[in-house]
């Protein structure tokens, strides 16, 4: 297989690991819940071979977020990463909702349905637990080394999976100590974990779509950097916003009115390699350059432009 960069690598490795232990787990899950009679084991195989079709989607939103900028997209394609996050958070929303439906049609129907699950099902969360939380820490360090918000969303469907998995045994449990409602119970309980892990999912995207700015902490490390830079003699203006996963940065910087226009080019030079070298999350930065003086500080009248139609 044909990787872009090493982040691209990472994040597909890491998601063909986590398909093959979702396909192994939902297998486990979905025989212990048939045989064992357990609402909740089964709903929560659903929810573990609902993260292979997700891992699909993370892995397809990686790979296309990670090509290259070209004419029609000269800004790159980092936002699909997001949009696979979006995709995802819907699809999980579904699943949830399938899952509180049958939980209720239990709940709501003749007690003589409800039969207490087999001790099959209470081992198989336990082994669920163990493993999901495993994933989960192994997925949230990759994502966070490679900066993919995809890749986080699913460590985080890991650990909802996780405690889904506590619910069910928790369900399980109660249900074999003389109350079986608490078995459909726990796929209520399910449900809403996966709704709420589809809310987070789904708001991170969001806020990555609309250009939200850096956090403070990063907005203030860079004006210290910028600061530091020999010939700035102000930070005017300094503005960012989240693409994807990337940060653009606008910056306009005052300098001594007497310098050259190739002495000030060096110093707006210095000041974009200090920002891109010291934050790797920067993909690009724009930097502007003021004369310190005030008297300098004026606008150029517009002048109207013919247009002339091929």
């Amino acid at each position: 297989m044909h990787f872009t960069n090493e982040s691209e690598k990472i994040a597909i490795t890491v998601s063909i690991n986590n398909i093959i232990g979702n396909l192994i787990l939902s297998f486990e899950k979905l025989v212990a819940g048939f045989f064992a009679n357990s609402t909740a084991m089964f709903s929560d195989g659903i929810h573990s071979a609902s993260d292979v079709i997700g891992t699909l989607i993370v892995m397809i939103g990686v790979k296309l977020s990670n090509k290259a900028s070209d004419d029609t997209h000269q800004y790159g394609h980092e936002r699909l990463e997001c949009v696979a996050a979006i995709i995802l958070s819907v699809i999980l929303v579904f699943i949830a909702i399938t899952i509180g439906y049958n939980g209720l049609q239990k709940i709501f129907a003749s007690n003589a349905t409800l039969v207490v699950p087999g001790k099959i099902a209470l081992w198989a969360a336990a082994i669920s637990i163990i493993i999901k939380e495993a994933m989960f820490w192994y997925t949230r360090s990759a994502a966070k080394k490679i900066a993919s918000g995809a890749l986080l969303a699913e460590a985080w469907r890991h650990r909802s999976d996780s405690l889904s998995s506590v619910g069910s045994f928790i369900g399980i449990f109660g249900a074999r100590m003389g109350y079986p409602i608490l078995d459909p119970v726990a796929s209520i309980l399910i449900c809403l974990m996966i709704l709420y892990t589809a809310y987070e999912i789904f708001a991170d995207a969001m806020e990555k779509m609309v250009d939200h700015s850096c956090d403070e902490e990063t907005t203030a490390a860079m004006n210290k950097l910028i600061s530091k830079v020999p010939g700035v003699m102000n930070l005017d203006r300094l503005t960012t916003r989240i693409f994807g996963n990337r940060i653009y940065v606008d910056i306009e910087i005052s300098v001594n009115d007497n310098l050259s226009l190739l002495n000030a080019h060096h110093i707006a030079e210095t000041v974009h390699t200090a920002i891109e070298t010291n934050f790797p999350k920067v993909k690009h930065c724009m930097v502007h350059v003021n004369p310190l003086s005030e008297a300098f500080h004026f606008k150029l009248p517009i002048l109207p432009l013919e247009l002339h139609p091929q």
